[in-house]
């Protein structure tokens, strides 16, 4: 077994096997931006969080009157498959409806913001939400869960503030309490939905897809190991673009990633140090775009003076 591999061995046993303390503040919930991070090894992402946090979120939809949907995602950390098992499993038992991607088990953060807002398009009641499960561009080790009210976008420090303090006491109660039924229970139970298929031809509304197809433009993507993938190949299929996706590398480890700049493994579309694998291809398209393994950041890199004239 190899490093990567046996620490993502020890990652999913912690995450299962270790008790918090909730006394502790580094292992108590705590929302930072938009969500609570943290690591399985140093018990702040465990499965006794996940149990709190989404029994937080449910008491959080009945204060608030949310009772349609919930739409769940996850992204490709390591952690992120069995907290989204986790979280469905407490949904499910508190008899929410939870609809998840029928297509992929990767699920981008737009896809469900888009969902939501779908979904509640028109309604006055039974208003839809979602989670994610994701540490954003965090490293590999990292385990993440944000939430997205009816609005369809992150929520806000009041939602949050709520939903830790609520976290942080069932936690504290014993979460051996917090109801769930087994994943096999809970899958049979959740809502296939064609999030990614009615995302990409919902596009189609907002941008004129047929003048960017025709344009000639050489596009590239690089979802850097995340749920960009299966969008981005949707997209280029559906609207028939020359987009190549230039790294269709899937591995929760993220070894393919060029170094941060200060030598850790992130998933940063914002950083010169982490697109660098894209940056060094650029002369090959006119356009291209990085994505966080959530795909709710781009990185764009374009070469000046390059513009086909039938661009849009």
């Amino acid at each position: 077994m190899t490093q990567l591999s046996s620490s993502i061995a020890d990652m999913l046993a912690a995450y299962h096997d270790r008790r918090p303390d909730p006394s502790d503040p580094a292992q108590a919930v705590s929302f930072g931006t938009f969500g609570h991070r943290g690591r399985a090894t140093a018990g702040s992402f465990n499965r006794d969080h996940l149990l709190a946090i989404t029994q937080a979120v449910v008491a959080y939809r009945r204060r608030e009157g949310i009772s349609g949907p919930l739409f769940l995602g996850q992204d490709s950390h390591a952690l992120s498959a069995p907290a989204w098992e986790t979280a469905l499993g407490v949904l499910v038992a508190n008899g929410v409806e939870v609809r998840i991607e029928r297509e992929s088990a990767l699920t981008a953060t737009p896809l469900v913001s888009h969902a939501i807002l779908r979904h509640n398009h028109g309604r006055d009641a039974a208003l839809a939400d979602g989670l994610i499960i994701t540490p954003s561009h965090n490293p590999p080790e990292d385990g993440g869960i944000k939430y997205n009210p009816p609005h369809g976008g992150p929520a806000d420090t009041q939602a949050t503030a709520w939903i830790e303090a609520e976290a942080n006491r069932l936690l504290a109660a014993g979460a051996e309490t917090i109801p769930s039924v087994t994943p096999d229970e809970a899958r049979a139970r959740a809502v296939p939905h064609d999030m990614l298929g009615q995302y990409v031809e919902a596009l189609g509304e907002a941008i004129d897809m047929d003048a960017i197809a025709r344009s000639g433009l050489r596009l590239a993507a690089d979802p850097m190991g995340g749920t960009a993938l299966p969008v981005w190949q949707a997209i280029a299929e559906r609207w028939s673009l020359n987009l190549e996706v230039v790294n269709s590398a899937l591995d929760p480890s993220f070894a393919f990633m060029p170094l941060d700049h200060d030598g850790r493994i992130r998933m940063d579309c914002s950083s010169a140090a982490a697109m660098a694998g894209l940056l060094a291809r650029k002369e090959d398209f006119d356009l291209a775009f990085g994505n966080d393994p959530d795909a709710d950041r781009h990185g764009i890199v374009g070469v000046v003076g390059r513009w086909p004239s039938t661009t849009c």
